[in-house]
This record gives C-alpha cells, sequence and structure tokens, in this order.
C-alpha cells in the first residue's frame, strides 16, 4: 500500500544550487566522520591507521550507504534539503525509488572506486618493476579519463539541470524534492527594504578599509586628554616636543622619564640599561619613572 502512494507521488525538480548544496553536505558529513573516528585513536602510536586508511575509510562509506541510500534512497545531504533519488530508468513520470542493482552499483561507484583508486595508489607507487609501471600508468590514464568525463557531465549538468555527477548520469538517478516547494511571497516592500541594505552594507565593506581608525582614535584622544603626569606648564611643552631627544628623529612609541621632553622607547630604555645613572641631555634630570605617554603625538602635526 505504502509503495502504491509512493509511486503516485508527483516529480518535483530540483534545482541546480541545491543538487550541489547536497554534494557539498555529504563531503562535509564524511570529513566529520572521519575526523570523530580517528580521534578514538590519539592515545595510540602515530600512523597505527595509516595501513588500513582506505580499508577503514571505505568500511565507513558503507554503513553510511546503507542508512541512506539504501533505506531512504538519498544521502544525508539531500535529506537536509528535502531530496532523494528517483530512477530515470523508469517509463513513467511518477516517482520510482531506486532498484537494488541501482543501490549496488552506486556503492560499488562511489565507494568501490575511491578504494581502488588510494589502494592502488598504494600498490604501485614504490613499484620499479617494468610492469607495474605500466598497471600504473594505465590507472593514470584512467582516472584522468574519468576526471575528464566528470567535468564534460559537469558542464551538461551546468547547461540542463539534472544529473550533477557522472555516476548519476551513468545510473540513470536523478534529484528530485520529496515534497512539493511551496510558492514563497515576497512583499516589493521587504524586498526593497533588503536590497538597500545589502547595497549600504557592501558600501561600507569597500569603504571602512581605508579609514584609519587607529589613527582617528589617537587623533581624537590628542585633543581630549593630557599627558599625565605632568603640568600645565610641562604639558604645553611636551606637545610642543616633536623629536626624539636622544635620536632626533619623530618618536616611536613616545615616553617621559619625568621631565618635559620625550624619548622613543628604544632610545630611553637601551641608554638607561647601559648607564644607571642616565639623565636627560636636554636639561640633565635623572630617570624617575619612564612611563608612556596617553597619547601618541600624530604624524600629520610635523608638517604644520
Amino acid at each position: 500500500m505504502a509503495s502504491s502512494i509512493g509511486n503516485e507521488k508527483a516529480v518535483n525538480p530540483v534545482l541546480r544550487i541545491s543538487q550541489l548544496d547536497a554534494l557539498e553536505l555529504n563531503k562535509a558529513l564524511e570529513q566529520l566522520v572521519w575526523s570523530q573516528f580517528t580521534s578514538c585513536f590519539h592515545g595510540f602510536k602515530p600512523g597505527v591507521l595509516a595501513h588500513f586508511e582506505p580499508e577503514v575509510k571505505a568500511f565507513l562509506c558503507l554503513i553510511l550507504w546503507k542508512f541512506t541510500v539504501y533505506s531512504k534512497n538519498a544521502t544525508v545531504g539531500q535529506a537536509i534539503l528535502n531530496i532523494q533519488y528517483k530512477n530515470n530508468l523508469s517509463q513513467t513520470e511518477k516517482y520510482q525509488p531506486l532498484s537494488k542493482h541501482q543501490k549496488l552499483w552506486y556503492l560499488i561507484f562511489t565507494v568501490g572506486g575511491r578504494w581502488l583508486e588510494e589502494r592502488c595508489y598504494d600498490l604501485f607507487s614504490n613499484r620499479q618493476q617494468q610492469s607495474f609501471c605500466k598497471i600504473k600508468n594505465y590507472i593514470s590514464f584512467g582516472s584522468g579519463l574519468i576526471k575528464l568525463c566528470g567535468l564534460i557531465n559537469f558542464l551538461v549538468f551546468l547547461r540542463q539541470g539534472t544529473f550533477a555527477t557522472l555516476t548519476e548520469r551513468i545510473l540513470g538517478i536523478r534529484s528530485v524534492f520529496c515534497k512539493p516547494q511551496s510558492v514563497r511571497q515576497i512583499g516589493f516592500e521587504y524586498m526593497n527594504r533588503e536590497l538597500l541594505w545589502h547595497g549600504f552594507a557592501e558600501f561600507l565593506i569597500y569603504l571602512l578599509p581605508f579609514i584609519n581608525v587607529q589613527k582617528l582614535k589617537l587623533k581624537i584622544s590628542s585633543w581630549c586628554l593630557p599627558i599625565a603626569g605632568l603640568s600645565n606648564s610641562e604639558n604645553t611643552l611636551a606637545v610642543h616636543c616633536r623629536e626624539c631627544s636622544l635620536c632626533g628623529e619623530w618618536p616611536t612609541m613616545p615616553h617621559t622619564i619625568g621631565c618635559p621632553h620625550v624619548f622613543c622607547y628604544y632610545c630611553i630604555k637601551s641608554n638607561f640599561l647601559f648607564d644607571m645613572y642616565f639623565r636627560c641631555p636636554k636639561c640633565g634630570s635623572e630617570v624617575h619613572n619612564l612611563q608612556p605617554l596617553k597619547y601618541k603625538i600624530e604624524m600629520t602635526e610635523l608638517r604644520v
């Protein structure tokens, strides 16, 4: 009874982007399962899975195939997006589930083909005999030919919108929606508002890299915050001091030692470490307390 009801379901074509999203979700799931499986062997000797990695991956993919394509006629990515496989070889336009032969060949092409490629590469990578080299060349040629056919199939898929992979085209299985997709009503005001906000966001993303936020912040703080630890007269004198008292250059990471003069951090630190009784070369003051200024002098003031 259930099969007769399923056969009467109408077929709803799937968008190209939905089929590609399903493929990406399948790849992400395989990587997640493999990472979770390998985390169980972190306490073992490194490389314990290296010799059996193709077989372990094939076994995990076999389990995924058993509970997805074999049981529900859909991969995990397709199930998330409300998609399933349809037997496109049937003459009727109604939904027809995959046959057992299609499911088994799907397993052989996807899981078996990947395992064969990885295992053959490991077997013939270190063999130097002429016969093994010929087999390796044949395998490489076959793998390249299959990839070329996959590329051609992908271009045809972009044109027609069916059979996203070469396996689907060979087996005659097509992606369709499980349930009819409801029509979405979008108001003009909502769409106009979204377009305006997206345009404004793109403009900000383009404009923000041209704004030096740090320099702007320092400029504003230089107008509002005085230099800490100095009197009003000393504060005025330090503001007009636009060069290091040691090197004579524009002060980098400006610091004070208690007098109204400004020093580069590396200049004053290196001289103080070399001479414990170092004094300011301008006024002869001793180093009382090495402190950074509350704000940095702007380079634009040098041109004033």
